[in-house]
């Protein structure tokens, strides 16, 4: 049997590049790499298996959604995103919590693989941490481990939007609240930080960085270690929009105005922040994107294929930004 590998082979592309030509529910590209993969297959004879053919199938479909935690408003809008697509293929799907934590996630894989779920996608990948679920299908989603297929966010171009967005309205003292260090979505937004400051111009200063957790909590934390200073930056980048709530949360305890006093951005758009009594600049992740494509991935790659798909996010401008206040102006700043 030809299988969509042998395709993806002869044309010269990737195994999702040929499942989305040969998709007949997405719109028809007329593209010549589409044009390129429709006539290879003619010519082996490949047939799409509609019940996605890459699947170790058990009879359940049931996919398996492995998440820190629900109470993340970013991995609730994600899982609601894959149940979304899944249903678009005759799929369910059954979500475990792991709280982050590897050895719960190691009996959540074991309970999952019990009911026979037909695949996984996991959200609580580790930098340099290959995933193991034995020998079952599975796909990374917002994170990877480096070598495990996954679909993720543009972190290092949406921390780059970030930051230049704050260096265009003229700051040039920004802080970082960062997340934790094993998460690569973290690492990214942080990379992205610094190399927008070294692209603008402005030197990376280690005391400006604080933060190592994605909660409302941590950012509190961070905010005060970045505002209560005697020289504090006029403008903070959280990596997310749980850990900017907090340093908004800070920037109030300490008297401070945002934006009239600190400009804060976050990170993934979650509903409540633009609703927020100063409305917070943050970037918009693409979750039914990831989503869709960490399906992709699961339905149409093998275990051990380590194809990553990255979708661009977008910044969105609100009220918790702009122009640094001019000292002499109206009063320094508290």
């Amino acid at each position: 049997m030809v299988t969509i590998l042998d395709v993806a082979r002869a044309a010269g592309v990737s195994k999702s590049t040929v499942s989305r030509v040969l998709d007949e529910r997405l719109p028809r590209s007329t593209n010549a790499t589409a044009e390129r993969v429709r006539e290879v297959a003619a010519e082996l004879g490949y047939v799409r298996d509609p019940l996605a053919s890459g699947l170790r199938r058990s009879g359940t479909s049931t996919v398996g959604v492995i998440v820190p935690r629900l109470t993340d408003t970013v991995m609730a809008m994600l899982y609601e995103a894959i149940t979304e697509a899944a249903a678009g293929r005759d799929l369910f799907t059954v979500v475990a919590t792991t709280e982050d934590l590897p050895e719960v996630q190691d009996k959540a894989v074991q309970s999952l693989r019990r009911r026979r779920v037909d695949g996984l996608i996991l959200t609580t990948a580790r930098v340099g941490e290959p995933v193991d679920v034995g020998k079952t299908s599975y796909a990374l989603a917002l994170r990877t481990d480096g070598s495990s297929p996954a679909a993720i966010g543009d972190d290092r171009l949406g921390a780059q939007l970030a930051t230049r967005h704050l260096i265009d309205l003229g700051h040039r003292r920004i802080g970082l609240v960062g997340g934790p260090a094993y998460a690569s979505s973290a690492q990214g937004r942080a990379a992205g930080y610094r190399e927008a400051l070294e692209s603008g111009g402005l030197g990376f200063d280690p005391a400006l960085v604080a933060g190592d957790a994605f909660s409302i909590e941590a950012g509190e934390v961070a905010g005060r270690q970045l505002l209560d200073r005697s020289d504090p930056p006029s403008a903070v980048f959280a990596v997310n929009d749980n850990t900017a709530i907090g340093v908004l949360a800070a920037a109030h305890a300490l008297g401070l105005e945002v934006p009239r006093d600190v400009s804060i951005v976050g990170y993934n758009d979650i509903p409540v922040v633009s609703r927020l009594p100063v409305p917070l600049t943050t970037v918009r992740v693409p979750f039914r994107q990831i989503a869709a494509d960490a399906l992709r991935l699961l339905l149409d790659d093998g275990p051990g294929a380590g194809e990553t798909l990255v979708s661009a996010p977008t910044l969105i401008p609100r009220g918790s930004t702009a122009a640094p206040r001019q000292l002499g102006s109206d009063g320094p700043r508290p």
